[in-house]
This record gives structure tokens, sequence and C-alpha cells, in this order.
């Protein structure tokens, strides 16, 4: 299908999010990957994650004028070393998300609603946020704390965070579309404040963060 959804949000940063129907064969040559890449995509077995890594390059060509390089930094996240644009990228079996904006640090994630989120209630979530939880739509509630959980820890470009206890998500209801306050604390204490936004498409939660 190709490109699926965009949008320009108010901070000046876009959202963009391709939707995975072609064959690798087609992705190919909607894509431009740099020989490098060209390289690590064949020692990937799985054709589902070839696919996804073939999209997320179709997308980028979507993106930007001329080929772009991508580099990561230690805790995987994606930048461009040919460019000043700030990056993030997410995606599932069926769709690539990326966040762009021209100097503010981004984070975005998607994730797919036919997962069960229940491991994240014991792994990732504070003794508060599991008690926040709403029984008829836990599911839905657990996915956007972890989405909104790995948006923050996309953004803050840190190793060995422990969601639990850095990344504190203020109480919420979860509805189709929504804001959400983040509170992360690095590991001397010092607490930084986020307002990050979600929305519910397609039986998948979509969640970024912005500056």
């Amino acid at each position: 299908m190709g490109l699926y959804y965009t949008k320009e949000l108010d901070n000046g940063a876009t959202i963009s999010i391709w939707d995975i129907t072609e064959s690798e064969e087609q992705l190919l040559e909607l894509s431009s990957v740099p020989n490098d890449e060209i390289e690590e995509l064949q020692l990937i077995r799985n054709s589902a994650r070839r696919r996804e890594r073939l999209a997320v390059r179709a997308l980028l060509n979507e993106l930007f004028d001329g080929k772009v390089y991508l580099g990561h930094h230690d805790n995987g996240r994606p930048f461009l070393q040919n460019s000043l644009t700030e990056i993030s990228i997410s995606h599932t079996g069926r769709f690539v998300a990326i966040l762009t904006h021209p100097q503010d640090s981004v984070g975005i994630d998607i994730e797919s609603l036919e997962r069960s989120f229940s491991v994240v209630e014991k792994k990732a979530l504070s003794e508060l946020e599991r008690e926040s939880i709403n029984e008829k739509n836990r599911n839905t509630h657990l996915a956007i704390y972890w989405s909104a959980k790995e948006a923050i820890f996309k953004r803050m470009s840190l190793t060995d965070i422990d969601f639990a206890k850095q990344i504190y998500i203020k109480r919420f209801q979860p509805k189709e579309s929504g804001e959400l306050t983040a509170i992360f604390t690095d590991k001397e204490g010092v607490e930084q404040e986020f307002d990050l936004c979600y929305e519910i498409m397609e039986n998948h939660v979509l969640a970024w963060v912005v500056g």
C-alpha cells in the first residue's frame, strides 16, 4: 500500500506511517538501500523482519530527497548520518512508523493490540500504575502504558533504563486518542517531565513524544 498516513504536528514534527503490503522484491524496487544495509539484510533469516527493514527504507525514500544513511546510538536509537533531522522509528508486522523533527529529540512507538501485554504489568509498571489499570480495557490500557514508555525510552537515548522505576506515566483512562504526562527519573534522581500523545488506529496503539 505504501504511505498510509501522515500527520503534521503543531510542534513542527511529522508522523509518517507505511502499510507493509508489498513483497520483498517490490520493497527493494521502492528502496534506496546502502550496500552495508544490503549485507545486513542478507543475514536476516526471517522474511517478515526483512520486509520491515525494507519498508523503513521505502518510507525514508518518501520523506527525504536523496539517499539517507542510518546510524544507531548505543541503545539502538537511529539517527541520520547525513542530515540534522531528528528521527525515531518503530515497526510492527503491518506498519512502519517514523517521527521526524528538524531539531528536537523525538520518540515514537507502535504496537499491535492483537498481542497480549500481560507481561508488561510485572515487567514495566510501578505499583501505582498497576493499581490504575482499567479491568474492562486491560490489554489496551497496558498497551498504551508500554507504547508510551517505549517512546520515552527512545527519546532519552540511554541504555539500561528500568521502565518500572525510571519512567512513570501519570494516571489516565484509555480512549481512542489522548495526552499523557510522563516523568523520567535518571539514576541520580533528577526528574524530567514530558507530554506525550497517543491514538488507536487499525487495532494498533501509536504513542509519541517530541522535545
